[in-house]
């Protein structure tokens, strides 16, 4: 029997009779982390990391029936002994590890393999058939460390305070800002939208210690931000209320900013290479230290990625889903 198969509804696990970050309401899905893309309402029932869980409540509503469990944890389904252990790409993001008379696979989710200091780090898991994303699967993609990474958003801080300028830095809600706030502990005040504070919820109910910051609504008056740092999230980009803001100067944290021309993305001040995802490297050393004899690449190059992989001996071959690039999701919000 079959334990993968790719439906319209999403990734199925046949014996097990459950999917995987399904995209269309089914009976129980199993979540490997909180975007968008991957976690969507109307399930029956879900199942994640315990640190997930908060993040659910939040962003599909508090009523629904889910289940937390730790990394690492066995649970039978339906015969099928089903784990989570860590993916590195935010707080409690998991991948899927599926064992069924002895055949393994694992579904990865989003994954990073830098560790940020924040997320659980990756944790390579062996097994016969593989599912990885490709989200940044071109050689052109490298990351700095996360070190260099945290200090250039210092630097630019310092260089914009010079110049009697307000830091505004874009980035995710879930992650991406959370990061931005770890690097910029104890430059100056943070101020951030409230939509990224009602995540650092997730991020506290988890024991993560994130720096001290103040709320803000655009809506209001805007005169106490100036000269301060303020973190936003992708949606209020062009938005009158953003552009109101005292002597800005803006930046977007993404990993698309490592390519020249998508710096100038929006008109930005400024962008930095900051990614929840893995690089190049970062990709094929996780794929390598799985071990599978299969490897089935999902969004992003997949056509690049996979190719690259046949050609150094990794059976792989692409696969559609309807994920999507978390950095580029956006909500929709009040100022």
């Amino acid at each position: 029997m079959k334990l993968l198969q790719f439906t319209s509804k999403g990734i199925y696990c046949v014996p097990g009779r459950f999917y995987i970050d399904p995209w269309r309401p089914v009976d129980l899905a199993i979540i490997t982390h909180g975007h968008a893309d991957h976690a969507r309402s109307g399930m029956k029932k879900y199942l994640c990391h315990h640190f997930t869980r908060p993040i659910l409540y939040s962003r599909i509503g508090s009523g629904i029936d889910c289940q937390g469990v730790a990394y690492g944890e066995i649970i039978d389904i339906n015969g099928v002994k089903v784990s989570l252990h860590p993916a590195g790409h935010i707080i409690g993001s998991a991948q899927i590890r599926m064992e069924y008379k002895g055949y393994v696979a694992v579904v990865s989710g989003d994954y990073k393999t830098q560790d940020d200091g924040l997320s659980t780090p990756f944790e390579p898991v062996k097994c016969h058939e593989f599912v990885s994303e490709s989200t940044f699967g071109l050689p052109v993609y490298h990351w700095l460390s996360i070190g260099e990474q945290e200090n250039m958003l210092r630097n630019w801080v310092e260089h914009n305070r010079q110049n009697g300028k307000t830091s505004v830095f874009i980035g995710y809600s879930l992650g991406k800002s959370q990061r931005i706030m770890k690097a910029l502990d104890g430059v100056d005040e943070l101020h951030v939208h409230y939509s990224i504070a009602k995540l650092n919820e997730a991020y506290e109910s988890a024991g993560v210690q994130l720096p001290a910051y103040q709320t803000i609504d655009l809506r209001e008056d805007k005169k106490h931000l100036d000269g301060k740092i303020v973190l936003l999230p992708p949606a209020l980009v062009d938005n009158p209320a953003m552009k109101k803001i005292p002597n800005m100067a803006y930046a977007i944290c993404s990993g698309w900013m490592q390519i020249r021309g998508a710096r100038r993305w929006r008109s930005a001040d400024a962008g930095f290479a900051i990614s929840d995802h893995a690089d190049w490297q970062g990709l094929i050393a996780a794929i390598k230290a799985t071990g599978a004899e299969k490897v089935h690449i999902t969004h992003g190059q997949t056509a690049v990625f996979s190719k690259y992989l046949n050609e150094i001996g990794i059976a792989a071959d692409e696969v559609k889903t309807q994920y999507g690039d978390d950095e580029e999701v956006v909500e929709k919000l009040d100022v």
